[in-house]
């Protein structure tokens, strides 16, 4: 009996080949109506990758999960490395996993320029979350395109609301311009500050404060405590000087501790208020729309762009003029109409 139980070479080899079987479209789409965070996670994989059956495959799967209808929150949060963004969703994701949400979370790791990689580590930073049956964490790569990370944030979104996660909270890597991309495609935006930083008044100089429906002034305890009731104060005073958004919503100034769990109720109670405040003015809809319309000419560009640059006119002749244009024989408009023309024919 005991020969018989033994994992030989060939039932190895069995095992490896039924886990390299790729479901298809219908079968994924199904698990992930169903809750299945595996299904989810290999379509996810599908929509993240560069080729084009992959593509095809997680179109055919976003389609289908496009028609069922969710009532979700989406929710982008940034702040500069080191505000503990990871800490703060760690903590307000279980919080709303104890109200019975369930929660998706949405990491954008920041791509090396040198190696193209990523370290999509949130997994390990978010130790209790990850253990949590009512939460899903999803790290990926920024990649090396603003327009990247857009597309495959967008469409894991639709994923994850298909799986039944009605709140869904999209962390940016706090630098660049992938807060703009990321507030493009949620309905609540919030910015999490470090009190006593320094840069109260001069971060109002910078457009992501415009863009905030909201500041949290995080790490709000123990010595702390002073110097956020401080930057609290001068935050607030500033976001006077700004008008009302377009949907009349003065931008809030809230403190918290994401180590404590202190303050994370009144986050909570603030965003259900927009939220409730937006849909009774219609304005959630139409800012949703807006959004699908965007990220339609989003992928237009995306495609466009991706087209241009597999053409093989297009890279035959390309390496030849950009060393023109870097030894001045030929000026960059030139050099642009040239590879245009070449298209086009």
């Amino acid at each position: 009996m005991a020969s018989q139980n033994k994992t030989t070479p060939a039932r190895i080899s069995k095992i490896q080949d039924s886990r390299k079987i790729i479901p298809s479209a219908e079968e994924l789409t199904s698990g992930i109506l169903n809750g299945d965070k595996t299904s989810l996670a290999r379509a996810i994989t599908l929509v993240e990758s560069a080729k084009k059956e992959s593509l095809e495959k997680a179109n055919t799967i976003i389609e289908k999960c496009l028609a069922k209808k969710t009532d979700s929150i989406r929710i982008g949060i940034t702040g500069v490395p080191g505000v503990g963004k990871s800490t703060f969703i760690e903590s307000f994701g279980k919080k709303l996993t104890s109200l019975g949400k369930n929660v998706a979370v949405l990491a954008i790791d920041p791509t090396s320029t040198q190696t193209k990689g990523s370290i999509l580590g949130d997994k390990t930073r978010m130790q209790e979350l990850v253990k949590d049956e009512n939460a899903f964490i999803r790290p990926s790569p920024s990649g090396i395109s603003l327009g990247g990370v857009t597309r495959k944030t967008r469409e894991t979104i639709i994923l994850c609301e298909a799986a039944g996660y009605n709140i869904i909270l999209v962390e940016t890597v706090g630098v660049g311009q992938s807060e703009t991309a990321v507030h493009s495609m949620v309905d609540f935006f919030l910015l999490l500050k470090l009190p006593g930083a320094g840069d109260e008044l001069q971060g109002i100089k910078r457009g992501i404060i415009e863009m905030a429906d909201a500041i949290v002034i995080n790490k709000a305890d123990g010595d702390n405590l002073k110097r956020a009731r401080s930057a609290s104060v001068e935050f607030s005073r500033a976001l006077h000087l700004y008008p009302p958004k377009e949907n009349g919503w003065m931008p809030k100034v809230l403190s918290c501790s994401a180590l404590e769990n202190t303050g994370l109720d009144e986050i909570w109670e603030m965003i259900l208020k927009y939220i409730s405040e937006n849909k009774a003015a219609n304005f959630f809809t139409s800012k949703r729309q807006k959004q699908n319309k965007n990220w339609l000419l989003q992928t237009l560009d995306d495609q466009l762009k991706q087209h241009f640059y597999q053409d093989k006119k297009v890279v035959k002749a390309l390496e030849k003029l950009i060393d023109d244009v870097i030894n001045n024989r030929i000026s960059p408009f030139r050099a642009a109409e040239k590879l245009l023309r070449a298209h086009h024919k």
